[in-house]
């Protein structure tokens, strides 16, 4: 089944937020997007941390998670400024996720280096639908070997619409000896935010999640899944400007993890509220 959404400015394969996090994109790679997002929202008070509208703040519910394989997002610079992203919720979970903005022309020159080294064990997320590629296409029974010969495996997820991530794929010369490690998988998506072209069609949070599951990181994608389960709750409540309230269980279940956390020496629970 696939898991990439073909729908127009969302995919299986990104989205992108407003300010602070679109301003770190700007920091670290030399070549902003040559306009900032503007759309119906772009207006709309938000946190300065989540940029989730203030009414449903994201922060409280922001819990850090370790996972023994890493997500490296290969980002359209457009999307960096998009804020129904779900992409960034990767990266404020998993602490080891990062974020490279993709260019044509040249490879990020960190990526570039970081695909030579031999601790990193990377995958290329992608379907497996065409032939000239075919090759290269692995199980995720290839991720497990990569962890028993004590490499880190990495899920490198094209971070745009279905359409830049094809171009992404197709253009990137430096992507072309690495394995492509298609995600198969029975989820339907709970992405509320924009309507997809079929509801096998997961967006970023989703893919990475279901990757991190059949890797073995199950603690990591609770963790995750309940993120954006609030992220999309909360999003989707502020569009009718409605505040929510009580919390949800994903809610409780992640405040109650970011309580535990707080305490030293406290391992946090999870999946037990």
């Amino acid at each position: 089944m696939s898991a990439f959404d073909s729908s127009v400015g969302e995919s299986s394969v990104g989205e992108s937020s407003v300010n602070d996090s679109a301003a770190d994109a700007v920091v670290e790679h030399p070549r902003p997007p040559r306009r900032e997002f503007k759309a119906r929202g772009s207006f709309v008070t938000r946190c300065v941390h989540c940029q989730l509208p203030v009414l449903n703040c994201l922060c409280p519910y922001q819990v850090k998670a370790e996972s023994h394989a890493q997500v490296w997002l290969l980002t359209h610079p457009l999307e960096h400024f998009k804020p129904t992203n779900t992409g960034r919720l990767i990266r404020d979970v998993i602490t080891t996720t990062q974020v490279f903005t993709w260019y044509r022309v040249a490879p990020d020159a960190q990526l570039a280096a970081l695909l030579k080294d031999p601790r990193y064990a990377p995958f290329v997320i992608f379907p497996d639908d065409q032939p000239d590629y075919a090759d290269r296409v692995v199980g995720i029974e290839s991720v497990h070997a990569a962890k028993a010969q004590a490499r880190l495996p990495v899920f490198i997820i094209l971070d745009g619409t279905w359409r830049q991530a094809r171009r992404m794929f197709r253009k990137s010369a430096y992507l072309d000896a690495l394995p492509v490690l298609p995600l198969k998988t029975e989820r339907e998506t709970r992405y509320r935010l924009r309507k997809p072209a079929s509801k096998a069609h997961l967006c970023t949070a989703e893919v990475a999640i279901e990757l991190l599951r059949q890797g073995g990181d199950t603690v990591a994608a609770e963790v995750l899944d309940d993120y954006f389960e609030v992220f999309n709750d909360s999003y989707a409540a502020s569009r009718l400007h409605h505040k929510i309230d009580p919390p949800t269980a994903a809610m409780r279940r992640l405040a109650k993890q970011r309580a535990g956390d707080s305490e030293p020496g406290h391992p946090g629970a999870h999946r037990g509220a």
